[in-house]
This record gives structure tokens, C-alpha cells and sequence, in this order.
């Protein structure tokens, strides 16, 4: 039997509303260009699973970027400390609450990019979330045998040989589109409740006003320059609103994969707009 995602690679990081599932549809809408800009960057399977010649991924989450530099230009060295994290004697409660305060209490980048890949896969659901005074809270996992990703790493390893990778505001990220550009957003996505929400995961709020500010942003790029720009996000009755001017809205049923119980995963509506250049 075939399997379909063969060719297909996955993130090395959980990460809530990650694009794996969804890049092959979302790949068939990106236009061929040189670089493909990502403001919301994430897991990055957008970018394991498409072929630009050069990427500008940008993420407002400090810690994740700075992982992603370091896998960047000393792969073998993080891996290979990364792994020693890996072993049955740090898969428990204790070990874990001791890492996350070593992580909270210390600034050195490279200790911080080792824990935190160590909390990705042995904390609770692959959560990233922060408290309001930065301080990296996600509680213990329990599983039984945690998933040390070298594959994975190493794939990514590989495809950060063509990126930039920065830590700003969306805007400005936006701002270093020039003619030819491609652009994909994966902003935080517009709750479908009042108490849904993963906005708190880098300690900033992306409300309704972002929300609406990020489609006007797209807007006035493809006005200026020659510039794609897709956006993802729910398909709600405010973002077919806020939407109304892309060129093209495509609707589609996703299943939630961040659910621990897999049974109790339910399919939600996604939409992705898409704004061509206007010139």
C-alpha cells in the first residue's frame, strides 16, 4: 500500500494549528516566485514542504527563532546535545519542572533552544504558552516514550541553508516584500469561542483588530508591488468579512491534530484567501 504523504515532510515541533496536514492544498495555491515570505512562521511545514529558492520566515515567539537559528548554523552540535535530553531518567515530573525553571531562570540562547525542544515533546499536548511575566508554564506531559525527532531536525537542518530567519512585527516582515514575492500567513487564529484561543503562546494578543489590520496589510501589498499573499485562518462569518476583497476564497474541512484523544477530534472550517497583485 502507497502511502501519500511519502514525499511529505513533518515539522520537528508539536505545535497547535501546525500546516501539515494542509500543505498540499495550500502549495497548489501559492504561485511559483523566488522567495516565499512567512510573517507567522510556526512549525514551519509550509516551508519543509514547498521549494522556493530563498525564505524569509519570521515569528513573533523569540525562543522559536532563535531554535531555528541554531539548527541553522550548528546542526550536529544541537542535535546530538538535544538527543542526551531524550532518555528515560528526564521523562518524569521531576526532571521536566526542573528543566522548565533552568529555562525560565536563564538567558543563554543555546540552553534555552535545547530546553525548549525538550519541553515540545515532553510537555503537555505540545502546548507553547507563557505566563504573563514570560515565564514558560506548560505542564508535564506523561507520555510514555517522548519522540526525539532527528529525522525531522535534520530535514529542517537542511531547508534553513535558503532562510532568513527574524524575530519583528508582522508589518514588518510585510515590509521586506519586494516584486515577485510570495507571501503566506498562518496568523493566530480567529477563536471559534469566546474561550478558544491560542493568542497567549508568545505573550502577545493577536485580537480582532490585528486580525483586520493583517488583511488590510495584504491588500495594500499587492496594490504596491507585485506580490501574492495567502492567508489561513477559520472560516467564520468575520473572516469572510474582513476577506471580502481577496481574489479568491477557498473553504475546507480540517480535523483538529493537537487533541490528545484522537477520538474526540472534530472537523472545523478553514478558509484560505487569496490576494493577487493588483498591477
Amino acid at each position: 500500500m502507497t502511502n501519500s504523504n511519502n514525499n511529505k515532510q513533518r515539522a520537528f515541533l508539536k505545535w497547535a494549528g501546525g500546516k501539515y496536514t494542509l500543505s498540499d492544498t495550500i502549495r497548489k495555491m501559492l504561485p511559483k516566485g523566488q522567495r516565499l515570505i512567512e510573517p507567522f512562521a510556526g512549525a514551519g511545514s509550509i516551508f519543509l514542504n514547498t521549494n522556493f529558492k530563498q525564505y524569509v520566515l519570521n515569528d513573533i515567539n523569540k525562543d522559536l527563532i532563535n531554535l531555528y537559528k541554531i539548527l541553522q548554523y550548528k546542526p550536529e552540535q544541537f542535535i546530538a546535545d538535544a538527543a542526551k535530553l531524550f532518555t528515560p531518567e528526564y521523562n518524569i515530573a521531576e526532571e521536566y519542572y526542573n528543566l522548565r525553571a533552568q529555562f525560565n531562570a536563564t538567558d543563554d540562547p543555546y540552553q534555552r533552544s535545547l530546553l525548549f525542544l525538550y519541553m515540545n515533546r515532553h510537555g503537555y499536548n505540545g502546548l507553547c504558552r507563557y505566563n504573563s511575566k514570560g515565564g514558560y508554564n506548560v505542564p508535564f506531559g506523561k507520555y510514555k516514550r517522548p519522540y526525539f525527532p532527528l529525522t525531522e531536525l535534520t530535514a529542517f537542518a537542511e531547508q534553513a541553508k535558503q532562510a532568513e530567519f527574524v524575530c519583528e512585527n508582522y508589518r514588518d516582515t510585510f515590509a521586506r516584500a519586494q516584486d515577485g514575492d510570495v507571501i503566506y500567513c498562518d496568523p493566530p487564529y480567529v477563536p471559534l469561542s469566546k474561550t478558544a484561543s491560542f493568542t497567549s503562546y508568545a505573550g502577545n494578543g493577536f485580537g480582532l483588530d490585528e486580525q483586520a489590520d493583517l488583511a488590510n496589510a495584504a491588500e495594500e501589498v499587492t496594490a504596491e508591488k507585485n506580490v501574492t499573499v495567502l492567508i489561513s485562518n477559520h472560516d467564520t462569518i468575520w473572516t469572510r468579512k474582513i476577506y471580502e476583497h481577496a481574489d479568491k476564497i477557498k473553504s475546507l474541512k480540517v480535523a483538529r491534530t493537537i487533541s490528545q484523544k484522537g477520538g474526540n477530534r472534530k472537523k472545523v472550517g478553514e478558509l484560505l484567501a487569496l490576494y493577487k497583485p493588483k498591477n
